[in-house]
């Protein structure tokens, strides 16, 4: 297939309108992600604080490891969530207690349930029973 010069000239004219289009797109995307003046609150949120139910919940025989890996043991301190990825930080806040915090397994399995907390986290927390929570990334 041999183009005339004139067609191939508009040919890459056209690929290379359509790569810096996309290239602009991209960054006017990446541009306002993550840039909130201090003092400002997560767009959705009043406080930046997210709001959940969670619960917590324990090891057992049949479970001494989470799904990511960590072993299960009665001091293990973390929540479960079945988006989040392993090893993600969090800040958790119930009752006027705030504590700092990791995804450590995967779950829960319960409707109208968004996270389960190891009952050592949630004792920290003075968290008995499924409540509604607060929580937010870390940054």
């Amino acid at each position: 297939m041999n183009f005339p010069l004139a067609q191939r000239t508009v040919w890459l004219a056209g690929i290379t309108l359509v790569a810096a289009i996309a290239a602009l797109a991209i960054t006017h995307r990446d541009a306002g992600s993550n840039k909130l003046p201090p003092g400002v609150s997560v767009p959705g949120t009043k406080n930046g604080y997210y709001t959940a139910r969670a619960a917590p919940y324990g090891p057992t025989r049949s479970r001494r490891r989470t799904a990511c890996g960590t072993p299960f043991l009665k001091t293990t301190e973390g929540v479960a969530h079945p988006v989040l990825p392993c090893g993600v930080k969090l800040y958790i806040r119930y009752q006027g207690r705030e504590v700092l915090t990791q995804v450590v397994d995967k779950g829960p399995n319960v409707p109208g349930r968004d996270f389960d907390i190891t009952k050592a986290l949630a004792n920290r927390l003075d968290l008995h029973g499924a409540q509604t929570i607060q929580w937010r990334f870390a940054r």
